[in-house]
């Protein structure tokens, strides 16, 4: 079985710790990635999966096996990197073999292993060639072949888009989700790009500084963020936040006043919310309506409309409000200076001043 579990561990450098006690179960065929802004701590928990980087305190079990303290060669996972890193003097095929050699594999089960990789990756054409004669998606497609040929339990991903221009990025991800049905292996993916997350992954992780926010499958996730910080994270573009104070609380919910909006009140249905407090009211872009249609409506200054075909998002706010970005599924161009956009009290989040969704 090639599972992975994580229980409390922690990674610190000196007196600096970036992990700061995770616990994680990945099961065996799943497709999870950690993501999170730089410095969160994803790819230094990837390489203490992977060997790279010693676990400070907690423990790490592959396949039900401790492995702390085993060598990386020993824990039946494939590491492919930001970087590819191929060896320039060898061959694509030379490249794909390479581990297998060192590990004194026979040279018909290597041939054999690393023609079965290349037709996977559709690298046949390609393999008495040099990486300098390579482009930077097959390059890519090269270190996965490699890693492919180890047959190991658990695949690790490090980022490994992050070098390719847009276009090379959306057909890649497609060729690693293809990938992940024909093997049916565990796959470990680090990405700071939460597209990538959302369109790859069975399951998230979302870290920050070193803590785990909330794991979840990614529509899960969008639909019901636990904090501000995974709401804000998980959607492209992002969820809006407005200033507001609780000025009732009930039965029947929480009503609060919009700081920049003079008398615009709406209630949710939130039961832990204490009237005074200051929170935030999240709203996704698509969730915004036309006016009259939802539990309030706002008045905006339009300062730019982006037409993307099918889909419009239109960039506004209030004076002295941070941007609001709202959707427009019509092709209609938007030339008035002011907007106005209802928002539907039952698909808003309501947040308190630290962060904690309130419910």
């Amino acid at each position: 079985m090639s599972n992975v579990k994580l229980r409390g561990v922690r990674k610190s450098f000196g007196a600096l710790e970036v992990i700061k006690g995770v616990d994680l179960d990945v099961e065996a065929k799943q497709f999870v990635v950690f993501v999170g802004p730089s410095g969160c701590g994803k790819s230094t928990l990837l390489r203490m999966i992977a060997g790279l980087e010693d676990i400070s305190a907690g423990d790490l079990e592959i396949g039900g096996e401790r492995m702390n303290d085993v060598d990386p060669s020993r824990r039946g996972i494939a590491m492919v990197f930001q970087t590819y890193a191929l060896y320039p003097h060898m061959t694509v095929r030379e490249n794909m073999g390479f581990a297998l050699r060192f590990a004194k594999v026979p040279k018909e089960e290597i041939t054999r292993q690393v023609d079965a990789a290349a037709r996977i990756l559709a690298l046949d054409p390609l393999m008495d060639r040099y990486p300098k004669q390579l482009s930077g998606g097959q390059r890519q497609r090269v270190a996965i072949g490699r890693a492919i040929v180890r047959n190991p339990q658990v695949f690790l991903f490090d980022e490994p888009l992050s070098n390719l221009d847009a276009e090379l990025r959306v057909h890649m991800r497609i060729e690693i989700a293809r990938l992940h049905r024909e093997l049916q292996t565990t796959i470990i993916y680090v990405t700071h790009d939460q597209v990538e997350a959302m369109t790859l992954a069975d399951r998230i992780v979302v870290l920050r500084d070193g803590v785990v926010e909330q794991t979840g499958r990614p529509l899960d996730l969008y639909d019901d963020p636990a904090n501000q910080f995974v709401a804000g994270f998980i959607g492209s573009p992002k969820m809006n936040f407005l200033p507001a104070k609780v000025v009732e609380s009930g039965p029947g919910g929480a009503t609060i006043a919009l700081t920049h909006h003079d008398g615009v009140r709406l209630t949710l249905p939130v039961s832990d919310a204490q009237v005074g407090e200051a929170v935030t009211l999240g709203v996704r872009p698509e969730h915004f309506g036309t006016p009259g249609t939802g539990s309030a409506d706002l008045h905006l200054d339009v300062d730019v409309a982006e037409h993307l075909g099918s889909t419009s998002y239109v960039y506004a706010r209030a004076e002295g409000e941070p941007l609001v970005i709202e959707r427009e599924q019509s092709r209609h161009e938007i030339g008035q200076d002011r907007i106005i956009v209802s928002i539907d009290a039952s698909k808003a989040f309501l947040f308190d001043s630290q962060g904690r969704r309130l419910r």
